[in-house]
């Protein structure tokens, strides 16, 4: 990806492709999404780029851009309503200069939002004067500030944008608020106050005015009087979930500030789980991250449920719940069936209770996300009494009465989970862990492979079970014996989900698996492969250039469902062939991206040939790396040592920090490892680097390498006569597009290390069957290579004589 395409994005409002910046990415266009899908302003309404100029004093001729200007149309004529500034600025000095701009312009509100933290502010005209006051709202589009807060039900619309408000909100909460400024007390406190838009939004009549509203004309105790009101009616009518100390302690102004943002939204119709997204900006690590609690995100649910479609004669049971998002998926699915199938109202209504109330099951260690996932189950329908606060891994017997009244093993049809994974989290107590035949002889067991059983055993014979595991239960050689235990029941779907699926909470590549219990296996898995998950590496949504959200799993969703002709992600493989192969892991076998490459192939004219062809043509020999020396003489001598970041721009980078003594290159050495001028180095291990190629100069045959590090060695005699390829030309096809777009379905991760193992001789490169392009490309690379050894002898003898220790 060259330069250019990294550092540009396209402008939400215009299209346009414009220059990217911090203050672009995190604010001005998560903004200018906001105003248009929650606020209602229409594109041609809202201006970004190019920038509107306001004057910034009255004798200003030239006019100062503006981050955001937002127009109204009044008597057919556009005149600007809003002006909205989106600077890295501090608080104080934003809302200052946002004031002078305001100043000398016809706007009469203005908005500073730095990504994070947010400031409303309305300009004041009386008497030839101008004064500023602070609001908690703006108003969406034809809306005037007086109406702000008067909404009926039916006014609510759902959002796209809703972890977006919700950074805002915490942003504005942590500015303004009195005596509230940790994240756990603020998510606590959050929570309840979702809790109660939520029962407001599914209690509220079409046309009566919501409860959960603040205008901007009311104090701030008329809000935290009617908002604590609401809350107090779900204490009364939920006293078993919620007890008297559960209350609502934000001030008047905080709750305000609140219940402002988050008033004109439909959260129950929204396509988030608004619980998780709370917990996720709210809290962070700080309360779900310790014991390897990460919320799953709603599209990911979806895929599952969807994918094992519940039927209402199922029992389901999550036994590491959390907030019940699976749970909540489920009933919603059952519900929509319902729906469908059943006219009389008052018939569904009751069909719908009893289905939450019969048919749910969950079991949450954490007491906190008990009593959120029975509030949350409650609120939807009624189904808190099936949510019970144990250790799912403890002895059954040992778990309350109540609980062992309603979840039993092997009583359930369906089970879904997202266990919590993490090498930290280990569970003790031998007679604990003898339940579990995938722990046998060990005195500590890994709780994800633990919950893997116990969601098994909680099954009927038949019962299927849907759960998310790290990747390298499917395919690495020390967790073999869990795939073993796996082949005993039928695999009905493995699907790939990006890695980005939990990030930047946690790190884990996740694969989900869909089985079923004591059954035969079928004579295809089913496979699906999502390349993206609707959001990048810290959590931000992406999206394509249509603006619709980047999220293949809905595209999964309609796949499985038959909705499309053509399938994209969705694919079956034999069941003997995956089995035989011992990987599970479906985007090894997705034809779409070899077909992609072959396609490129055949337009460029290029054979594609093998690594491992060319070893069995003994064109091609291999050796892995030296290993690694001992910590403590790493730069206590004078012999480098070459790791996976060592290797770049086709170049061996010497560190001198890492430079080992004599005696320990003697140790690490063996001749049958001798590196010879034009081997090729190649990155097999390691984050982010695997592909990386080098070629060895007459410099750097005396060094040890990491063995992470594949050294190949061209026959040069075998080499030329079969294929016409040369050193130079390996390294140039090692690096070629093609070879690298093969690497995707290659690299599996070892818990968080990406690792390409053996797979690297299945890598194909490419040859052109144009005999004369093969050797203009050969020449040219010689030639690089023979400028870059140039530079390099240079530096070394600088190095020598000069007394240069780094470059």
């Amino acid at each position: 990806m060259d330069e250019q395409t990294i550092n540009k994005l396209r402008d939400f409002i215009s299209g346009q492709e414009i220059r990217e910046s911090p203050e672009e990415k995190e604010a001005v266009q998560p903004f200018l999404k906001i105003l248009h899908e929650d606020y209602g302003y229409p594109k041609n309404l809202i201006q970004a780029h190019p920038q509107y100029r306001v004057k910034a004093s009255p004798s200003d001729k030239k006019g100062y851009p503006i981050d955001i200007a937002v127009f109204e149309t009044i008597q057919n004529e556009k005149k600007l309503k809003i002006v909205v500034e989106c600077k890295k600025k501090d608080r104080k000095d934003g809302i200052e200069q946002l004031k002078d701009y305001l100043r000398f312009c016809e706007a009469h509100i203005g908005i500073w939002f730095n990504g994070k933290e947010s400031v409303y502010i309305q300009k004041i005209e009386k008497s030839g004067n101008i004064a500023f006051e602070e609001i908690t709202a703006f108003p969406k589009h034809n809306e005037k500030l007086s109406e702000i807060g008067k909404y009926l039900r039916r006014d609510l619309n759902p959002t796209h944008n809703l972890k977006e408000i919700f950074k805002e909100i915490r942003g504005r909460i942590v500015a303004n608020s009195t005596g509230v400024n940790r994240d756990e007390q603020i998510a606590k406190e959050m929570i309840l106050l979702i809790l109660c838009k939520i029962y407001d939004e599914r209690f509220t009549a079409h046309d009566q005015m919501v409860r959960f509203r603040a205008s901007i004309d009311e104090s701030d105790e008329e809000v935290s009087s009617r908002i604590n009101g609401l809350f107090a009616d779900i204490q009364q009518k939920y006293d078993d979930v919620l007890n008297k100390q559960d209350a609502i302690t934000f001030d008047g102004k905080t709750l305000k500030l609140v219940v402002g943002k988050l008033q004109n939204i439909c959260i129950t119709e929204t396509d988030r789980d608004s619980v998780g997204d709370a917990f996720e900006v709210f809290i962070g690590y700080s309360l779900k991250g310790s014991q390897g609690q990460f919320f799953t995100p709603k599209n990911v649910v979806r895929l599952m449920v969807e994918i094992v479609a519940p039927d209402k004669k199922h029992t389901i049971i999550d036994p590491a719940c959390g907030s019940c998002g699976f749970l909540v998926e489920s009933l919603k699915y059952l519900w929509h069936t319902l729906d469908e199938t059943i006219e009389n109202e008052i018939s569904r209504a009751e069909e719908k209770m009893a289905l939450a109330i019969k048919n749910i099951r969950g079991i949450e260690k954490d007491s906190f996300l008990t009593k959120v996932g029975k509030a949350y189950m409650t609120i939807l329908g009624d189904g808190k009494g099936g949510i019970f606060c144990e250790d799912s891994l403890e002895l059954p017997k040992n778990w309350g009465e109540l609980t062992k009244s309603q979840i039993k093993l092997e009583s359930f049809d369906i089970s879904f989970s997202n266990p919590p994974f993490g090498k930290d989290i280990r569970v003790t107590g031998k007679d604990k862990l003898a339940q579990y035949a995938l722990n046998l002889n060990k005195k500590e067991g890994n709780v994800s492979t633990l919950f893997l059983e116990r969601n098994l055993q909680l099954l009927k014979k038949g019962g299927r079970l849907a759960i998310i595991l790290p990747e390298t239960y499917f395919h690495a050689p020390s967790t073999r014996y869990v795939r073993e235990f796996l082949y005993k029941h039928n695999i009905e779907w493995l699907i790939d989900i990006p890695h980005n699926t939990f990030r930047p909470h946690n790190n884990a590549k996740c694969i989900i698996l869909i089985l079923q219990k004591d059954t035969k296996q079928q004579k295809f898995i089913h496979m699906a492969v999502a390349e993206f998950a609707g959001h990048d590496h810290n959590g931000k949504v992406i999206y394509n250039v249509d603006g619709s959200v980047k999220d293949d799993t809905l595209t999964i969703i309609d796949e499985v469902k038959g909705r499309v002709d053509e399938k994209k992600y969705t694919f079956e493989v034999e069941a003997n062939k995956v089995i035989k192969s011992d990987i599970l892991i479906p985007r090894y076998f997705w034809k779409s991206k070899e077909f992609e490459i072959a396609d490129i192939a055949h337009r460029k004219n290029l054979n594609m040939v093998s690594l491992q062809e060319l070893i069995d043509h003994a064109s091609i020999s291999f050796f892995d790396g030296h290993g690694s020396p001992r910590g403590e003489l790493k730069g206590e001598g004078s012999i480098p040592y070459i790791r996976v970041k060592d290797i770049v721009n086709w170049q061996i980078y010497k560190d001198p920090t890492a430079m080992i003594p004599s005696d320990e290159y003697d140790r690490l050495f063996s001749k049958a490892k001798q590196l010879k001028p034009k081997d090729i180095l190649f990155v097999k291990r390691g984050s982010y680097r695997i592909g990386s190629v080098a070629m060895v100069s007459k410099n750097d045959t005396d060094v040890i390498l990491t063995r992470e590090i594949l050294v190949l060695r061209v026959n040069t005699q075998n080499a030329a006569k079969q294929y016409g390829i040369t050193p130079e030309y390996l390294l140039y096809a090692m690096s070629h597009i093609i070879t690298y777009k093969q690497l995707e379905n290659k690299i599996f991760i070892d818990t968080t290390l990406p690792n390409i193992a053996d797979r690297w001789r299945e890598l194909k490169i490419p040859i052109p069957k144009d005999a004369s392009q093969l050797e203009q490309i050969t020449k040219k690379v010689k030639s690089a290579i023979t400028k870059q050894w140039e530079f390099l002898n240079i530096v070394d003898d600088l190095k020598n004589h000069n007394d240069v220790f780094y470059t």
